[in-house]
């Protein structure tokens, strides 16, 4: 997991991109506004979901004005019902609208993940297997979704290619093997002072018993139907953790979770949201 302080550096970093992109050479149509002008404005939605973003939503204001001062009524996590007001806010009118697009561009986002990434959750809560991320993200917004993943009640996998091994199929056919690359791994693994995961992904029921001789710590079964699901973690015994993968569908997601598995990997809870309606007035 990332830490808060890597965290609160890439806050500051996508909120400053997502501004610069916007803004760019200054706000023309805020301009039209008396620059004495102060206001009072509210953040409302229109849509039940699970609540995501405030640090994202407060550092916006604080760049494009830090005389603005934000009310909140919600904590991210928070289940949040259409109509509720979420935030007052007061300042500069001109700060007001310039933050208005990007402020509601990350909670809107952010919110649309964590409130989907529940549903997945939710859809499984009466068995111990845990929903699972991917790096399948918005780019520049990892370390972000990420956050809204777990706000929405699932864990993270990875979070980038330095953090831990996923042996997949390109990384078996240049090796040579999966046994070779899990030994290759290992051997990688043991000159670093904290110790990283090893995962390697199969995608049929042979190459699982190749994965299993080899002793990784998880595998994951890409495109298992739920037969062969179940059969895994029979075979499997507990000498691995075993994540399903592939075509993972809230339609069939409790079946999956019900062989057994002790991981369910979903990119459509981080690429396939639909971002949570909400809406900034002036009073």
């Amino acid at each position: 997991m990332v830490s808060e302080d890597a965290l609160s550096v890439d806050i500051r970093r996508s909120v400053a991109a997502a501004l610069a992109e916007d803004i760019g050479t200054g706000d023309i149509s805020a301009e039209l506004i008396d620059r004495h002008g102060v206001a009072s404005a509210t953040v409302t939605t229109r849509q039940d979901g699970v609540f995501c973003g405030l640090a994202w939503a407060d550092e916006v204001l604080t760049q494009v004005d830090p005389a603005i001062r934000s009310h909140w009524h919600v904590a991210d996590g928070d289940h949040i019902h259409a109509e509720q007001c979420l935030v007052d806010l007061t300042g500069p009118s001109r700060g007001l609208l310039t933050a208005e697009r990007s402020l509601l561009n990350f909670l809107q986002l952010l919110s649309g993940t964590a409130t989907l990434t529940a549903r997945y959750v939710e859809a499984i809560a009466e068995y111990p297997a845990t929903i699972l991320d991917t790096r399948k993200t918005i780019p520049g917004m990892r370390l972000a979704q990420k956050y809204a993943v777990r706000c929405g009640g699932a864990r993270n996998h990875r979070l980038g290619l330095y953090d831990a091994f996923l042996i997949k199929e390109n990384h078996i056919a240049a090796i040579g093997s999966i046994g070779a690359a899990i030994t290759q791994a290992r051997v990688t693994a043991s000159g670093r002072p904290l110790r990283v995961v090893v995962e390697v992904e199969v995608e049929t029921e042979e190459q699982l018993l190749e994965a299993l001789a080899a002793e990784p710590d998880i595998i994951m079964l890409d495109n298992f139907d739920v037969a062969a699901l179940s059969r895994a973690v029979e075979q499997t015994a507990g000498r691995a953790k075993l994540e399903a993968s592939g075509g993972i569908t809230l339609s069939n997601l409790a079946a999956i979770a019900a062989t057994g598995v002790d991981y369910v990997s979903v990119g459509e809870i981080t690429k396939q949201l639909i971002p949570l309606d909400l809406s900034m007035r002036f009073a």
